[in-house]
């Protein structure tokens, strides 16, 4: 089973001709969202809630795409050694724009249950230092998020 969820990932996260950006970029982002969650060993509810709604609102998903999409990346980082495949591939494919936006999604999650730890800004800061994302626009998307979030 693992082999097969690793295949599908691979198959999606990978560049093609033919487009499925848009796709490959909802799999990344929620790979990272779910990452954010765990990154203070504390999975709260609100923080569950607030990837659902992030990823549906921002991607104009319906319930059960946002369910699917969620139980899908859920599977792909536990069965992942490390962020740098959803990084590289959000690195090379997407603009700055939409690398801005993913770091701020993560600041979201993060403000999402009142308490951002130590483990969770870290979590954001490496993820945009991969994305390559210039200190000044991360420190706006914190902005932006930490009033959006209270």
């Amino acid at each position: 089973m693992i082999k097969r969820i690793g295949r599908f990932f691979q198959e999606r996260l990978q560049p093609s001709e033919g487009g499925g950006h848009e796709e490959r970029l909802r799999l990344a982002t929620a790979a990272l969202l779910i990452e954010m969650t765990r990154a203070d060993f504390s999975v709260t509810d609100s923080e569950r809630v607030a990837v659902d709604r992030l990823l549906r609102e921002h991607f104009g998903l319906d319930e059960a795409q946002t369910r699917e999409l969620v139980e899908l990346a859920e599977l792909e980082v536990k069965t992942s050694a490390s962020l740098f495949q959803f990084t590289h591939l959000i690195d090379k494919h997407f603009a700055l724009e939409q690398k801005i936006a993913i770091v701020e999604l993560m600041w979201r999650v993060a403000y999402s249950d009142q308490d951002k730890a130590h483990h969770e800004e870290h979590l954001v800061r490496k993820v945009a230092e991969l994305l390559h994302v210039p200190h000044s626009a991360f420190i706006r998307a914190r902005d932006r998020a930490s009033g959006a979030g209270r």
